[in-house]
């Protein structure tokens, strides 16, 4: 398929209106709508925005392509726009962005489609192309300028040409972004344009949504001087084991090729060892340090158990609409329906949270075959239990999933020579016989120790009055505010979860509180700063009072994406605010989501709920007037 079939003069605009990046993504979004490209206009501008959250789409050189592959797209698409001052796109250049190129792909896009819009990302990499689309004067002009460009280039499914490694510098690469659309490509061609004008041989594996292709092959990586992993997502690293690699994200590769390339031929490139999913690396060569890796694989844990929070919460929130006591069997107030769904809830949902937490930590740091031990570490966290019934809960569950996947990772170490006729029996049999076993015994015999030190932290939590709770608040709510379902949203979270298994209620409070009121915030700065807004800014602004009435602080990101230096401080100050409140007020919540649906089930009756929801309305007031002050008019 031809560019030319998915750009045509309909989806084209020559001049763009917007002066802000969320006004150019909505105004490009609108011509794709325009031309009947789209199913469902605010669905595929709540996909661009997703993209962008992951990394900007501003390539350099005054150029842009937002992307992004949904169920809202009806027939793959490319929209053109040019910009005649710049806008501020927060391009890896730090340049202003002119040229801006949408792609819209739809769930299920063909190699096709797929190919055509990766020849795009690789011509967008020769500059005397991007200028003359800058001069063209009419649309027929820019489609001729393509066209013209797809008939002297390659005809192939991928960007990078693949030519025999015959330098004495042989380097090879392999490019991956989470869309596999754009930069993947982007970066491919310029590994191979720079390397081809300093008369290395490069090859380039390009991880793209058409599938991998020009595969690196065994004896390539063997005779390989260095290789260059440069990729936002999952790529296949056992195969470099004992080789040196250079691993970096794949913005690197398209705006600091000569810097990637000069390592690749120095003597300064460590040799890559391959454990399970991770590399042994160092942050001296720009590599994930330690403490990212741990970071990594803690999020990853928490991810895994959100679904079990979250519906067990609910189940359990539902359980309590006929009475605080309606699950108690005996009591006046029992309700055999509302003991099913506490017993689904809270008896086996929330029972599992601390298992899935520790065994995907270990998954993740030992792949597979650290699940079950991980499991099986994280049950006997918080069943063993000491004379007074308490366990060690999160804390045992954290350091059970670290401690299984490290002992996997030295299982696999141990187990590394064995005749290959034991292959089959690594996975099924002595990954878990031995990892249970070894986190099992390790566990039961730090159990006790961890229990003791939970219980003095949770203790010393539910102690806390006056100024150290009200501090406490303030910090947890504005984490929640901050990065709007990212690390810092997931970390406060997970302690506020983890301090409701404690018992501490108000923790939970001021955590759920602080996440509602962003959106909240934004969506009252729409209604009542309309010409700070554009219409379609003030339609989503409608939108975030349910997102947010219902504690999905996501609903905030698609306004912080294209204002952070406004939004985000307007919605931590606001967050941080309410946060202190619910803590001035001891204001606790037994169930971790939810937002209004179970605001009647704070403790304490009607006056709590009230001071609750007053919170909550104060700090959303907050953020509205901040965002009303510091931002400017459209």
């Amino acid at each position: 398929m031809r560019i030319t079939e998915l750009l045509t003069t309909s989806t084209i605009k020559l001049q763009l209106d917007g002066l802000t990046k969320v006004d150019v993504l909505s105004e490009l979004t609108d011509v794709l709508d325009e031309a009947g490209k789209l199913q469902n206009r605010q669905l595929f501008k709540e996909a661009i925005m997703a993209r962008e959250q992951q990394s900007t789409t501003g390539v350099g050189d005054g150029i842009a392509i937002p992307h992004a592959k949904s169920t809202a797209v009806k027939s793959p698409a490319i929209a053109f726009g040019r910009s005649a001052t710049g806008i501020d796109y927060n391009s890896l250049d730090g340049q202003d962005a002119n040229l801006f190129f949408m792609i819209a792909a739809t769930e299920g896009a063909n190699d096709l489609h797929l190919q055509a819009l990766s020849r795009l990302a690789g011509f967008l990499m020769d500059p005397q192309f991007t200028e003359n689309l800058r001069q063209a004067k009419t649309k027929e002009e820019i489609l001729s300028l393509i066209e013209e460009k797809e008939l002297h280039s390659e005809d192939k499914s991928h960007i990078p040409l693949t030519e025999e490694l015959t330098s004495t510098r042989k380097i090879l690469a392999v490019t991956a972004c989470p869309t596999g659309i754009a930069h993947t490509y982007m970066a491919a061609e310029k590994l191979e344009q720079v390397a081809k004008e300093r008369g290395y041989s490069i090859k380039v594996e390009t991880n793209g949504s058409s599938g991998t292709q020009n595969v690196l092959t065994a004896s390539e990586i063997e005779e390989a001087t260095a290789i260059i992993v440069a990729a936002d997502t999952k790529v296949d690293m056992e195969r470099f084991d004992g080789k040196k690699v250079i691993e970096v994200p794949v913005s690197k590769a398209i705006y600091n090729t000569d810097e990637l390339l000069d390592k690749a031929v120095s003597e300064e490139v460590d040799v890559y060892h391959f454990s399970g999913e991770r590399s042994e690396k160092s942050t001296s060569n720009g590599k994930k340090s330690v403490g990212s890796e741990i970071y990594k694989h803690l999020m990853n844990g928490v991810s895994n158990m959100l679904p079990f929070v979250v519906g067990g919460g609910i189940l359990i929130a539902i359980s309590f609409f006929w009475g605080i006591h309606s699950a108690e069997i005996g009591h006046s107030e029992y309700n055999e329906f509302a003991y099913m769904l506490k017993t689904i809830g809270g008896g086996n949902a929330f029972l599992l949270m601390v298992p899935v937490l520790a065994g995907f930590i270990a998954m993740s740091i030992a792949d597979r075959p650290g699940l079950a031990p991980g499991m099986v570490g994280g049950l006997l966290a918080i069943t063993v239990t000491n004379d007074a019934g308490a366990n060690s809960g999160f804390l045992g569950g954290l350091i059970a999933g670290f401690l299984a996947g490290y002992i996997v990772l030295g299982l696999k170490k141990i187990f590394k020579n064995l005749p290959k006729s034991f292959e089959g029996l690594k996975p099924i049999l002595i990954y878990p016989f031995f990892g249970i076993a070894f986190t099992g015994i390790i566990m039961m015999l730090l159990n006790p120790q961890l229990t003791k030190l939970y219980t003095a932290f949770s203790d010393l939590l539910n102690s806390m009055n006056g100024s150290n709770a009200i501090l406490l608040g303030i910090v947890l709510a504005g984490m929640m505010a901050f990065d709007l379902g990212g690390p810092l949203n997931k970390a406060a979270y997970t302690f506020g979860l983890a301090m409701l298994d404690a018992g501490n209620t108000q923790v939970m409070a001021a955590v759920m509180a602080g996440g509602m009121v962003p959106p909240l915030g934004v969506a009252l700065a729409t209604t009542l700063f309309k010409k700070k807004f554009t219409k379609q800014e003030r339609e989503t602004g409608k939108t975030s009072y349910i997102l947010g009435a219902f504690f999905i602080s996501e609903g905030a990101i698609p306004f912080a994406a294209s204002d952070p230096f406004r939004m985000i401080p307007s919605f931590v100050v606001g967050a941080a605010v309410t946060g202190a409140l619910t803590m001035a007020f001891q204001i606790g919540l037994p169930v971790p989501h939810g937002g209004i649906f179970v605001i009647g089930l704070v403790e304490g009756g009607i006056g709590q709920i009230s001071l609750y929801v007053m919170s909550i309305v104060i700090g959303a007031i907050i953020s509205a007037l901040m965002i009303g002050f510091l931002k400017k008019k459209v």
